[in-house]
């Protein structure tokens, strides 16, 4: 079983009674006019490859239907709610995507739906893995800065040299990590995201942030802080720390070509 990914970006003016479609679709569309909000609906189908194409489905037809169906959905319900002055929640942003899963289930041939993902900023998302379900996925990034040293005592200083190469460094080295904490939510019950920022940063990220992660933090006194260990370490700090919400995972980023998904 194959599964084919695919980003639609679109914009919203919720103050106008329409938008216009544009012709950039790289940026968004429809582009609206004026401040406007941006979305981006990731769009993830399951199913077979077709031998005459290669395709599980053309990812013009993806875009089409998204703008077709999913869309109006969405522009629909934050227009309503911006001329009445209405908040919207966290709730109503799942409904949306559920209703939106309901607009597209059946527009894409033998191939199934496996998740829609609505990325609400460059660092915040809501998924969706099944219409059925009353919890979707809640992920945000944080950020912090550290030094590690990849180095084990057990090994010669050739051989940490042979495995680490530049970061044996006996002086360390630093990186600005990057970590995607997600939780699995209910959010007719009432998520609060304050609440959950509070805790990634009250829990682990004051425990790392301009530390060196070998010598100040001390669950690495019997580990070596790759990223790997770094994502078991924030598991293990957030864990159970959650009240309106589960752990799914957490990925830490070492760098932009490098990260570690750890989900217990």
């Amino acid at each position: 079983m194959h599964k084919l990914g695919r980003s639609v970006r679109f914009s919203i003016n919720p103050f106008l009674s329409a938008d216009s479609l544009g012709f950039n679709a790289y940026a968004s569309k429809p582009s609206a006019e004026g401040l406007a909000l941006y979305f981006e609906l990731w769009v993830e189908l399951a199913g077979p490859v077709d031998p005459s194409t290669g395709f599980i489905v053309n990812v013009t037809e993806i875009d089409a239907a998204v703008r077709q169906y999913a869309v109006p959905v969405f522009a629909s319900r934050l227009r309503d709610a911006f001329r009445a002055a209405r908040h919207v929640t966290f709730a109503e942003l799942s409904e949306l995507l559920r209703l939106a899963w309901h607009a597209l289930h059946d527009r894409f041939g033998p191939a199934q739906l496996s998740t829609l993902t609505l990325k609400l900023s460059p660092y915040r998302t809501l998924t969706m893995k099944s219409p059925d379900s009353n919890t979707v996925l809640f992920s945000e990034k944080f950020e912090f800065a550290a030094t590690h040293k990849l180095w084990n005592d057990q090994f010669s200083e050739r051989k940490n040299f042979e495995v680490f190469g530049k970061c044996a460094n006996p002086d360390g080295h630093g990186h600005n990590y990057v970590i995607e904490v997600t939780l699995e939510i209910r959010p007719d019950t009432g998520f609060n995201v304050a609440d959950f920022q509070k805790v990634v940063s009250d829990e682990l990220i004051e425990f790392v942030d301009h530390k060196n992660l070998n010598t100040e933090v001390a669950e690495f006194a019997q580990s070596i802080p790759t990223v790997e260990n770094i994502a078991t370490f924030a598991w293990s700090r957030l864990l159970g720390k959650f009240t309106s919400g589960n752990l799914s995972k957490v990925t830490v980023w070492e760098t932009d070509k490098t990260y570690c998904t750890y989900s217990g």
